[in-house]
């Protein structure tokens, strides 16, 4: 049996935030996401999914506890080695896209792959793939601006799992989309992510869209219950 894509185990982290009173935000929160895995997490604003969503990623550090990546332990990792395993095994989705102006729908999937040494064509044609996968292949050419909000989000997406991740962490992927294209939108990337089989956790206020998700994580002071 393979590792699980995701395990946090006991992880803890606070903030004083430019005063003497510590913020606790979790308190040996625990999870396992296993491959092909679609986990939901719900909390309201300000719980620490973000903060656990970072931490999961390898953007932030834990002050106690363990966190792996397809059985590896990079808890206590160097910066760079932490760099490499997120560039390769982890993809990112926000609720902005945060897709690069100046550059097309395909060129926005293509340069995290060429910085993770792919050939050109071979980054394109993937591209393309996951483009059409969506629905949005017919938009490739087109920059962020010419592209509604859905379609844009779509290709957030496709720029998320364009290095081929391990585990895929989205922080509330559809909260910027009005009901009826984030039913839509989140329908797509459902159905990109279990064309992929890779592990995700998706943290969204939608209870109708964490209905959907094989299982669902609720935060309750600082822990995953």
């Amino acid at each position: 049996m393979s590792d699980p894509a995701l395990v946090l185990d006991g992880v803890e982290k606070a903030y004083n935030e430019g005063t003497p009173a510590e913020v606790i935000v979790l308190r040996g929160a625990s999870l396992v996401v296993q491959p092909g895995e679609i986990v939901a997490l719900v909390a309201p604003s300000g719980a620490g999914k973000s903060t656990l969503l970072h931490i999961a990623g390898l953007l932030d550090t834990p002050d106690a506890g363990l966190v792996r990546i397809g059985g590896a332990d990079m808890t206590h990792r160097r910066d760079a080695k932490r760099t490499e395993v997120r560039r390769a095994e982890v993809g990112f989705i926000y609720q902005f896209h945060h897709l690069l102006p100046e550059f097309s729908a395909l060129e926005n999937i293509v340069l995290p792959q060429l910085a993770n040494a792919v050939p050109q064509a071979q980054a394109e044609a993937r591209a393309m793939d996951l483009l059409t996968r969506v629905g949005v292949q017919h938009r490739a050419h087109h920059r962020p601006a010419a592209l509604s909000g859905g379609e844009q989000q779509r290709v957030a997406f496709c720029r998320a799992l364009a290095n081929s991740p391990r585990l895929l962490l989205a922080d509330e992927p559809t909260g910027n989309l009005d009901p009826a294209t984030s039913d839509q939108v989140f329908a797509a990337l459902l159905d990109l992510v279990r064309g992929t089989g890779l592990a995700a956790l998706i943290a969204t206020h939608n209870l109708d869209l964490a209905g959907r998700m094989d299982r669902i994580l609720r935060m309750e002071d600082g822990r995953l219950v």
